[in-house]
C-alpha cells in the first residue's frame, strides 16, 4: 500500500479548510496508556489434546486438566477494568480420534460470543448449540469431537489484520478504488485505507468510513464490507463516485485485532474513548490522516460512521439537541433502510453528545452526521449483507439527491 506522509498532510490542515484540534466533551474519560499483560504464545498438550495459541487473534491463555475428560480453557482480558466482550481464539487436534469436553473459563467475565468452528481458519459455522453449556457461573463447556485434523475454536470468524489488509488490496483492484496507509500502530502494524472515488477530488462531499476499534467486533466489520462493496459495485455506475468521496480506515486497532484483545489496544484503553485528546498514537494519527486529507481537497465532510458489534442490532445517533451541516439526513436514512428491508420497525438510538467518541467527534470536527452502527452478535450473516447493501443504496440516493 501506498504510504502517505501524516506530518506533512498535518501541515496542510493547519493551513485552511477544517481546523484540526483536540475537543472537550462533556463525560471525559482517562485514556492515558495502561500497562497491559501479553498471552505467552504456545502449544499445550493436556489428556491426549494439543492446543496451540500461536497465530494472530489467538487468545487462550492456559489450558490445563480439570478431570479425565474435561480440560479448561482460560481466557483473560489484556487488562482491566475492561468491557465484558471475553474474546476466545484456539486450534485444537488429538493423538487419536476423542471426545473431549473444553471449559471455558473466563475468570470474572462470562460467555458472550456464541462458538464458531473450523477445519481451515477461513470457513466458520456455528458450533451446535446442543455441544454447547452454559453454567449458573456464566462460562461454559464445549463438547468437541477431536482427531489430528486441526480444529479452530473461536468466538467469532477470524478477520486479523493480515486478512483486513487482503481484503483492501482485493477492493482496490477496481476502478476508482485505492488503497493507501495512513500511518503505523504502535506495534508498527499499518492502519490502512481506501480512497475511494472517480475524477478530481477537489470540493466533493466526503464519506468517512471507520472500523475495529473494538477487536472481538466481527460483525459491524461484516457489516462495512457489504457496505464498502456495494458502494464500489453501484456507484461508479449510478454516479455516486463522480459526485462524492468516500474515505475507508477498515481496522482502526489492528495491534489489538491480532493480539487477540477483549477490547482495547497496546495502550490499554478503549480507542472509542480517546476521540478528544488523542492520547493514542493509532487515534492521533489517523484522526489528523483524516482532517488534513479533507483540507487538501477544499471538501466537507457529510457523514461520518463507525460500524461496531453489541448485543443486538442498533444505530447510535443524534437527538434534536445536535444541529449539524446535513440536518434530517440520519433520520431519512433510518427510514429508507426500514423500507429497503421490509422491518417492522428500526432500533434508533438518540443521544447528544457526551462521551469521546468518534460520532461525537465527527460532529466536532466537521459539524457532520454521524452514526455508531451497532450489528448483533448473533445477527445471521445473510443478514448482514443484505443489511449493508441496503444501507449503501439508501444512502448514496439521498446523498446525491442534495439532502
Amino acid at each position: 500500500m501506498k504510504r502517505i506522509g501524516v506530518l506533512a498532510f498535518f501541515v496542510l490542515a493547519s493551513c485552511s479548510g477544517y481546523k484540526y484540534s483536540t475537543h472537550n466533551f462533556p463525560k471525559a474519560v482517562d485514556t492515558t496508556s495502561k500497562p497491559i499483560e501479553l498471552q505467552e504464545k504456545k502449544q499445550f498438550s493436556v489428556l491426549g489434546v494439543q492446543a496451540s495459541n500461536q497465530f494472530a487473534s489467538a487468545r487462550l491463555n492456559g489450558f490445563e486438566r480439570e478431570n479425565d475428560s474435561t480440560i479448561r480453557a482460560l481466557i483473560r482480558p489484556e487488562n482491566s477494568p475492561i468491557n465484558p466482550s471475553p474474546w476466545y481464539a484456539f486450534k485444537l487436534w488429538a493423538d487419536t480420534e476423542i471426545t473431549r469436553y473444553i471449559h471455558l473459563d473466563y475468570g470474572d467475565h462470562f460467555h458472550r460470543y456464541a462458538p464458531k468452528i473450523s477445519t481451515d481458519g477461513e470457513q466458520w459455522q456455528l458450533l451446535d448449540t446442543a455441544m454447547v453449556q452454559v453454567h449458573a457461573d456464566k462460562s461454559a463447556t464445549l463438547k468437541l469431537q477431536l482427531s489430528s485434523d486441526t480444529l479452530w475454536v473461536a468466538a467469532q470468524e477470524i478477520h486479523d489484520s493480515k486478512r483486513v489488509g487482503a481484503w483492501a488490496a482485493q477492493m482496490a483492484q477496481h476502478k476508482g478504488v485505492s488503497a493507501h496507509t495512513a500511518g503505523t500502530s504502535k506495534m508498527g502494524r499499518e492502519l490502512p485505507y481506501l480512497d475511494i472515488g472517480f475524477g478530481d477530488t477537489k470540493k466533493k462531499p466526503t464519506l468517512i468510513i471507520i472500523s475495529r476499534q473494538h477487536p472481538p467486533e466481527v460483525t459491524g466489520y461484516l457489516a462495512m464490507q457489504a457496505f464498502v462493496e456495494t458502494l464500489i459495485d453501484q456507484g461508479g455506475k449510478n454516479g455516486f463516485l463522480k459526485s462524492h468521496r468516500v474515505l475507508v480506515y477498515p481496522i482502526l486497532n489492528p495491534d489489538g485485532v491480532d493480539l487477540g484483545h477483549f477490547r482495547h489496544n497496546t495502550g490499554g484503553v478503549d480507542m472509542n474513548r480517546d476521540w478528544a485528546h488523542y492520547h493514542q498514537d493509532e487515534i492521533k494519527q489517523l484522526t489528523q490522516h483524516m482532517v488534513s486529507t479533507v483540507n487538501e481537497a477544499k471538501s466537507k465532510v457529510v457523514m461520518g460512521l463507525d460500524f461496531h458489534s453489541t448485543y443486538k442490532d442498533v444505530y447510535y445517533t443524534f437527538d434534536e439537541t445536535v444541529k449539524t451541516t446535513k440536518p434530517g439526513l440520519t433520520k431519512a436514512w433510518l427510514a429508507g433502510i426500514q423500507k429497503g428491508l421490509a422491518l417492522d420497525s428500526i432500533n434508533d438510538s438518540p443521544s447528544g453528545i457526551g462521551l469521546p467518541v468518534s460520532k461525537g467527534w465527527f460532529y466536532n470536527q466537521f459539524k457532520a452526521e454521524s452514526v455508531t452502527y451497532e450489528i448483533g452478535d448473533d445477527t445471521p450473516r445473510d443478514f448482514i449483507k443484505e443489511k449493508g447493501r441496503v444501507s449503501a443504496e439508501v444512502l448514496m440516493e439521498l446523498l446525491m439527491s442534495g439532502l
